[in-house]
């Protein structure tokens, strides 16, 4: 999938047009779409202005090359490991996935509410990154990447709880970050890490499942006794009843 402009076929174009979406990815995590103009662009990159034109051809095409590098950063980070144990491998896609939000908190928002002015291209990103993420998950807790209609409907409410907290999570993270010294006199409880965050998905997500199974019978919870282990630290009363 690619929505944006690609000019060049040459290895030397490849990377040449890498390197601007790499930029980009810290100009837009920064500074929001509409403050920044292609001049402003062209002048923190360091390049010109024509560059940016030749290889995306606007500045909304640059921006939607951005969004969907994240994409693929993001589901790439989140489903990897294939050749894992399905409880491990859905273990390391929510740990994947919230470690992705935690350092790219800027991505992370623009991918989960459909980015500038909610256009209509980057939605449809987000959507087939959803797509992706439900059907990673699907095939660790089933081996299955397609299920039922009942079971797909609980874990998009799964998912969008995910994507609620952690939004919230990121925003408390990038609050605290601004303001650690009045915290810290003040007293003020600190966030969880992303142990505990994932922790407490993962406990979440073995009750779905187990809903899900008492709802359609072909879907049974799978063992997924896996899932308190590494990489998700200080566990405490949120690790799953065994």
């Amino acid at each position: 999938m690619n929505h944006s402009q690609q000019r060049g076929t040459t290895g030397r174009s490849q990377v040449r047009r890498a390197e601007l979406i790499a930029i980009g990815r810290k100009l837009f995590a920064d500074t929001s779409y509409d403050a920044l103009s292609m001049d402003d662009i062209a002048k923190q990159a360091g390049v010109a202005k024509g560059l940016i034109y030749y290889y995306f051809k606007s500045k909304r095409g640059y921006y939607l090359a951005i969004v969907e590098d994240s994409v693929a950063d993001l589901v790439a980070r989140a489903g990897g490991d294939a050749e894992l144990p399905n409880a491990e491998r859905v273990r390391r896609t929510i740990d994947g996935y919230l470690q992705y939000a935690e350092h790219h908190q800027a991505a992370y928002r623009t991918i989960v509410t459909g980015g500038v002015g909610c256009d209509a291209e980057v939605l449809a990103i987000r959507d087939a990154v959803r797509e992706e993420l439900l059907a990673t998950i699907a095939e660790g807790a089933y081996g299955r990447r397609v299920i039922p209609p009942v079971a797909r409907l609980a874990l998009v409410g799964w998912l969008s709880a995910v994507e609620g907290v952690t939004l919230e999570w990121i925003g408390a993270l990038a609050a605290a970050d601004d303001a650690e010294e009045a915290e810290e006199e003040e007293g003020a409880e600190r966030q969880p890490d992303r142990g505990l965050l994932g922790a407490l998905l993962v406990r979440q997500l073995r009750t779905t499942l187990t809903v899900i199974g008492e709802f359609v019978p072909e879907c049974p919870p799978p063992p997924l006794v896996a899932l308190v282990e590494e990489p998700f630290d200080q566990l405490g009363d949120l690790a799953p009843v065994t």
